[in-house]
C-alpha cells in the first residue's frame, strides 16, 4: 500500500432540513471511499453545525484514484428510535482530488439521493491529497452502527466518534504496484508526437468507418451568392494515406498491417543514428591532448556533435535523424575529428552499408549500441573505438523529439542553436485573479500639521498599478472601500505592493507608509465566502529620526481584504475564440469529456518571408494552442512546402471551445525579416470543436488568409487532420444545459471594460512566462495566437458586423415580404390557404403552438441534408476583407495611438463623424416611437389622450361582450383584404400615432445660422483643395 493519503475536513453545513419533528435536527456526516467509511460526531439540535474534523483515507494505488469518488452522506439520528433519516449527500470525483497547497474548504449543496428526497442546505467539506508519511489513516475499528438493531444504547456511547465501519478493501490483483510521484488528476494529455500510446482506462466512443471514395472537391462554406468567395480562398478536402489508412469521407480505410499510434499523420522513415561515446582514442597534437568531435555523413546531409577539450573517453549520447526520402547515398560514414584552429585532424572512421540497417518500430525496446573500431582512411583498422547504435524508424520513435534533423540544417554562418530547431510542448502557468478590497485606512500622519491630507492608496504588483480615488482625511482616517482586482501565475513570484501617498501638490505626491504583502500567505477560495479582513502596519519609506518616532503616538495601519479568487476562470485570449473555460481552483474541475487529436501534416505554397543568399526563403513552424497546453513543432529550412507530420493531443472539457493552429516564420536563424528579428506570422486557422462530428477524421487543406495593408493575401496552405473522439455522449450533451463559465462569473460579474484590461494583462504575464522557456516561445507569437488587439478599432470589422447582423433578420425580412405578397393577394391561391389556416388556428388556438413545434421539425429535418460537413473557415466575404478601401485598412494597422500625421487624423475623424451621425439618427427615432407609446396616457397631448381614454373604454366593452376568437378573426381578415379595399393613403392609427408628441423639441441645441454659414464655407474649401 502506498503512502498516499486522502485527507477531507469536514468543516460545517449550512441550512439543513429540520427532521425531528421540532424544527431542528441532531446531524452527522458520513463519508464513503473505496470501501472505507467514517463518521463525524452528532450535532444535537443544530440546524448549522459546526465540525472541523479531519480524517485521512488510504489510496491503494494513485493510478486508479480518477476512477474513485468521496461520498459525503448527511445524516438526522434519532436517539430514542436509534434510527437515521437522510438530509443530503455530496459526490466528487476524484478527478477533482487536489494536492493539500492548492486546497480549500468549498461549500457544495446538498443533492437528493432519490426522485422523492426532500433535502436542502450545504456542505464543507476540503478534500485533499498528501503523501506525508507522518500521517496516519484515520483508527480502524470494527465494523459498527451507532443505532442499528444488534448493538445495545449501554454500549453505543463508547464508540468513539471517529468509526471505521469496514476495513479497507485491498486492492485487486491485477492492480499495478504503488508508485513514489505524485499523480496529477486534472492534467492535461502530454502525450508528444514521440510519447508512448495513450494507456488511459477511458474508452473513446467512435463512428463506424466505412470507406466512401469521393472525388476531391472544393468545400463551400456558407450557401447564397453573396457569401461565396474565390477559388483560391475555399477550404479544400484532401485524402492523404496517414498511419491508420487512407481518409475518404472523413472515414478510414484500414490498412492491412496494423496501425501505429500515431493514425493522423503520414508515416516518416528516418535514419536514426545515436553517436554514445568513444574510447582508446589517439593523441594528435604535439602536446598529447585531443578535442575530439563526431561529424555523420549521409550523402550530402552532415550532422556535427559537440567537442571535448582534452578528453580521449568522450561521451556524446546526442541522436542524428535522416529523413529516408532525402537520402541519396547507400553508406553511412560517421567521422571522427580532432578540433583545431586552422585545420580540423582526422582521427577515424567508422562506414556502415545503410541496407543493413535494421528496422525499428515502437513498441519495442531501444536499440543496443554497439563499439565499433576506428578506421583510416584506407580502410585500415586503427586505435580508437566508437560506440553508435544506427536503425531505421518512424516520427514515432522516442528518439526523434530531440534528434538532430537533416531538415532543419541551420544554414551556414549563423549562430542559433539547436533547441530552436526541435519540437516541444509548452504549458501555460495557472492564472489567478488577486481580489484586493481596499476598506479603510487609520492614523494617517503627515510632516506638515497645517492641513489636512489628501490620501490614496496605489496598488502595484509586478508591473500591474492601480490606485483608488483620492479622499481628504479630515479626522486623520481615511475609507474608501473599493475592489481591484489582478492577475498572477504560478509560483508566485512578485509581491503586492500597497502604498498610501499624499496630494501634495499637482504633479507632486509624498509616500506616507507602504505594506507589502506576499502572495504565499494570501487567503485562497473558490467561492463568494467573506473573506475575512486584516489590519496591516505601514512601514515608512525613509528613515527619520529616532525622537520623531517616538512623538507619534499611533502608527499608521492600513484595513484590507485581500484573496485569491479561484472560482473564475482568467480569461489569456479573446472571448470569442476561447480554448478553455474551466475555473482556475482544480477542486472545481469536471472529468474530460472527449479528446480532441491533432495532426499537422505538411504545408504548401508557402510564400517567401525573407531573403537568403539573393533568393527568398521561408523556415516555418507551426504553434498550436488549446487550453494550457501550447505545443510547437520543428522549424523547417529552406522549405516551401514544409512536412511536418507531427501528432498531438488534449483532453476536452466542453465542446463549445476553439483550437487555434498558427504557422509562423523563424527569424532566429541570422536573416532578418521585414519585422526585423521577431518572428513572423504566416497564418492561422481556428477550429471549433463544437462543429465536428465524434469519431470523424477531417482532413482539409486550410488556406492561410493575412490581411495586408494591401489587402487579403494567401500566403499558402496548412494540411490538417482532426479528430474529435468523446468518452461519453450522454456527459457531452449535458454539458450544453449548463453555463459556459464557472458559477463567479454569474454571481460576482466583472465589469467588461475590467475584464478587458485583465485580459491583456494575463496576456502579457503567458506571454513572458512563454518567452522564458527553452526555445522560448516568442512573445509576438502568443500575442498572435491570443488576439491581444481584437478589442481596437476597425471600420471593416464594423461593417462586417453590421452586414451580420442584417443577415440574421434576413429570415425576419423575407417572411414580412412574403406576407405583404399574400396582403396583395399576388397569388390568389397562396393567400386563399393562408386564409383557411388563419381561420383554423383561430378556432381551435391550442393547435398554435404545436403547429410552430412541428414546422420546425419538419425544417430541421429538411435541412439536414444540407448540413455542413466541413468545419468553417474565414470567409473573405463575411469578414469584409475583399473589397476594402486601403484608407480603412491603414487605420486598422495603425498603431494605438496613432503615429499618422493629424491630415490623415483629420479625414479619418470627418468620417467617423458622418457614421455616428447616421447612427445617431436611427437612435434618435428609435427614441422617438418609444416616447409617442409613453405619450398615449401622459396627458402631453390632451386631446390625443382623451381621444385614446375613450377608445380603451369603448374597446373594453366591446372585447367583453364579443369573443377573442372572433376579434382575432376579424382583425386578421381585416390586415389580410384584397387591394380593391384599400387606401394608399395610412390609416386612421398610423396617423393618429405618427401626431403623438415626443420629447424631440426638447432637445434641440442647433448652431447658429452664422456658425453653419462658416462652416460650410470651410468644408467648401476644404473639399476644392483635396
Amino acid at each position: 500500500m502506498s503512502n498516499y493519503k486522502l485527507g477531507v475536513e469536514v468543516a460545517s453545513a449550512h441550512d439543513l432540513m429540520p427532521k425531528d419533528g421540532q424544527g431542528s435536527s441532531n446531524p452527522c456526516v458520513e463519508l464513503h471511499f473505496d470501501g472505507q467509511k467514517f463518521r463525524t460526531t452528532i450535532k444535537e439540535k443544530d440546524l448549522n453545525p459546526v465540525w472541523n474534523e479531519c480524517f485521512y483515507f488510504n489510496i491503494a494505488d494513485p493510478a486508479f484514484l480518477p476512477e474513485l469518488a468521496l461520498e459525503a452522506f448527511v445524516y438526522n439520528m434519532n436517539k430514542a428510535t436509534h434510527s437515521r433519516s437522510f438530509l443530503g449527500k455530496v459526490r466528487i470525483a476524484g478527478t477533482s482530488f487536489v494536492p493539500l497547497v492548492d486546497a480549500v474548504v468549498l461549500h457544495f449543496p446538498l443533492e437528493k439521493r432519490g426522485i422523492f428526497s426532500h433535502v436542502k442546505g450545504e456542505l464543507g467539506l476540503k478534500v485533499f491529497v498528501t503523501n506525508d508519511p507522518s500521517i496516519k489513516a484515520s483508527n480502524s475499528l470494527p465494523a459498527t452502527d451507532l443505532y442499528t438493531s444488534n448493538v445495545s444504547p449501554s454500549l453505543a456511547h463508547e464508540v468513539p466518534s471517529q468509526v471505521l465501519i469496514t476495513q479497507t478493501n485491498l486492492p485487486p490483483e491485477n492492480k499495478h504496484e504503488s508508485r513514489h510521484t505524485f499523480h496529477s488528476i486534472s492534467k492535461e494529455v502530454h502525450e508528444h508526437h514521440s510519447s508512448a500510446p495513450i494507456s488511459e482506462p477511458v474508452r473513446y466512443v467512435s463512428d463506424p468507418m466505412k470507406p466512401e471514395p469521393p472525388p476531391p472537391r472544393i468545400v463551400r462554406m456558407y450557401s447564397g451568392s453573396s457569401s461565396q468567395q474565390p477559388v483560391a480562398f475555399a477550404l479544400k478536402e484532401t485524402n492523404p494515406f496517414l498511419g491508420g489508412g487512407q481518409i475518404v469521407g472523413g472515414r478510414v480505410i484500414r490498412a492491412e498491417k496494423p496501425s501505429s499510434t500515431y493514425d493522423l499523420v503520414e508515416q516518416m522513415h528516418y535514419l536514426f543514428v545515436r553517436v554514445v561515446k568513444a574510447r582508446d582514442l589517439p593523441t594528435m597534437d604535439i602536446t598529447g591532448s585531443l578535442d575530439p568531435y563526431v561529424e555523420v555523413r549521409v550523402g550530402n546531409y552532415k550532422g556535427i556533435t559537440k567537442h571535448f577539450e582534452k578528453n580521449q573517453k568522450p561521451e556524446w549520447n546526442e541522436v542524428f535523424a535522416f529523413a529516408r526520402e532525402r537520402m541519396q547515398a547507400s553508406i553511412l560514414e560517421v567521422v571522427v575529428k580532432d578540433k583545431d584552429l586552422l585545420k580540423d585532424d582526422f582521427v577515424g572512421l567508422v562506414r556502415l552499408d545503410l541496407n543493413d540497417v535494421p528496422i525499428r518500430v515502437p513498441p519495442d525496446s531501444p536499440l543496443a549500441p554497439e563499439w565499433y573500431r576506428l578506421e583510416d582512411k584506407k580502410g585500415e583498422k586503427t586505435k580508437g573505438e566508437l560506440m553508435l547504435a544506427v536503425w531505421i524508424g518512424t516520427q514515432a520513435d522516442e528518439s526523434f523529439p530531440d534528434a538532430w534533423h537533416s531538415d532543419a540544417v541551420a544554414p551556414a554562418g549563423t549562430s542559433a542553436v539547436g533547441s530552436h530547431f526541435r519540437s516541444k510542448v509548452y504549458h501555460a502557468p495557472r492564472l489567478w485573479y488577486v481580489r484586493v478590497n481596499i476598506v479603510e485606512a487609520q492614523d494617517v500622519i503627515i510632516a506638515d500639521k497645517t492641513r489636512f491630507p489628501d490620501v490614496y492608496v496605489k496598488a502595484q504588483l509586478g508591473n500591474q498599478v492601480l490606485r483608488t480615488r483620492t479622499v481628504q482625511a479630515r479626522t486623520f482616517n481615511a475609507f474608501w472601500n473599493e475592489d481591484h482586482m489582478f492577475v498572477v501565475a504560478e509560483p508566485f513570484e512578485d509581491h503586492l505592493i500597497l502604498s498610501v501617498q499624499d496630494c501634495v501638490a499637482p504633479n507632486k505626491d509624498e509616500v506616507i507608509g507602504r505594506v507589502v504583502i506576499p502572495l504565499g500567505i494570501i487567503e485562497k477560495r473558490a467561492d463568494d465566502r467573506i473573506v475575512h479582513g486584516r489590519w496591516f502596519n505601514l512601514e515608512r519609506p525613509v528613515t527619520v529620526d529616532v525622537d520623531q518616532i517616538k512623538k507619534d503616538k499611533f502608527s499608521s495601519r492600513i484595513h484590507l481584504r485581500v484573496c485569491l479568487d479561484g472560482g473564475y476562470h482568467v480569461l489569456d485570449e479573446s472571448t470569442n475564440y476561447s480554448s478553455d473555460l474551466r475555473p482556475t481552483a482544480k477542486q472545481l474541475w469536471k472529468p474530460p469529456i472527449g479528446l480532441l487529436e491533432l495532426g499537422i501534416l505538411k504545408a504548401e505554397g508557402i510564400h517567401p518571408m525573407k531573403t537568403r543568399e539573393g533568393k527568398g526563403t521561408s523556415d516555418t513552424y507551426c504553434v498550436a494552442k488549446y487550453g494550457q497546453k501550447w505545443v510547437r513543432s520543428r522549424t523547417i529550412i529552406n522549405s516551401p512546402s514544409p512536412r511536418y507530420n507531427e501528432q498531438y493531443t488534449w483532453e476536452v472539457f466542453d465542446p463549445d471551445t476553439v483550437l487555434t493552429v498558427g504557422v509562423f516564420d523563424n527569424c532566429q536563424l541570422g536573416e532578418k525579416g521585414p519585422n526585423g528579428n521577431k518572428d513572423a506570422n504566416i497564418g492561422k486557422v481556428r477550429i471549433r470543436l463544437s462543429t465536428l462530428e465524434t469519431g470523424r477524421v477531417y482532413t482539409h487543406a486550410y488556406p492561410l488568409l493575412v490581411l495586408h495593408p494591401s489587402g487579403v493575401k494567401k500566403m499558402g496552405e496548412l494540411h490538417l487532420a482532426i479528430r474529435f473522439s468523446s468518452t461519453s455522449l450522454i456527459n457531452m450533451m449535458c454539458i450544453y444545459s449548463k453555463p459556459l463559465l464557472p458559477k463567479m462569473h454569474y454571481i460576482r460579474p466583472l465589469p467588461m471594460m475590467q475584464q478587458d484590461m485583465l485580459r491583456h494583462q494575463a496576456v502579457q504575464i503567458v506571454a513572458a512566462r512563454l518567452s522564458r522557456m527553452e526555445p522560448p516561445l516568442r512573445k509576438e507569437v502568443v500575442e498572435y495566437m491570443s488576439d491581444v488587439h481584437s478589442h481596437l478599432w476597425s471600420m471593416r470589422r464594423s461593417k462586417a458586423n453590421f452586414f451580420r447582423l442584417m443577415s440574421v433578420f434576413s429570415g425576419v425580412i423575407a417572411v414580412n415580404k412574403w406576407f405583404r405578397d399574400v396582403c396583395a393577394w399576388r397569388n390568389p391561391i397562396t393567400t386563399v390557404l393562408v386564409h383557411i389556416l388563419f381561420l383554423m388556428l383561430v378556432c381551435f388556438p391550442e393547435l398554435i403552438l404545436p403547429t410552430v413545434c412541428l414546422y420546425m421539425f419538419l425544417i430541421g429535418i429538411w435541412n439536414y441534408r444540407y448540413r455542413p460537413r466541413y468545419p468553417p473557415h474565414m470567409n473573405t466575404k463575411i469578414s469584409h476583407a475583399e473589397a476594402v478601401n486601403p484608407d480603412e485598412l491603414d487605420e486598422e494597422f495603425d498603431t494605438f495611438p496613432t503615429n499618422r500625421s493629424a491630415e490623415f487624423v483629420r479625414i479619418r475623424y470627418e468620417r467617423l463623424r458622418s457614421i455616428a451621425g447616421r447612427i445617431q439618427t436611427v437612435v434618435g427615432d428609435l427614441a422617438t416611437q418609444g416616447e409617442r407609446i409613453q405619450s398615449l396616457l401622459s396627458w402631453r397631448d390632451p386631446r390625443a389622450t382623451a381621444i385614446f381614454v375613450v377608445f380603451c373604454l369603448m374597446a373594453a366593452l366591446v372585447l367583453y361582450v364579443t369573443p377573442l376568437q372572433v376579434l382575432a378573426a376579424l382583425a386578421g381578415f381585416y390586415v389580410m383584404r384584397h387591394p380593391r379595399f384599400r387606401h394608399r393613403l395610412p390609416s386612421a392609427p398610423i396617423n393618429f400615432f405618427r401626431r403623438l408628441p415626443a420629447r424631440t423639441d426638447s432637445d434641440r441645441h442647433q448652431p447658429s445660422k452664422l456658425l453653419y454659414y462658416h462652416l460650410d464655407q470651410e468644408s467648401s474649401a476644404q473639399d476644392d483643395e483635396s
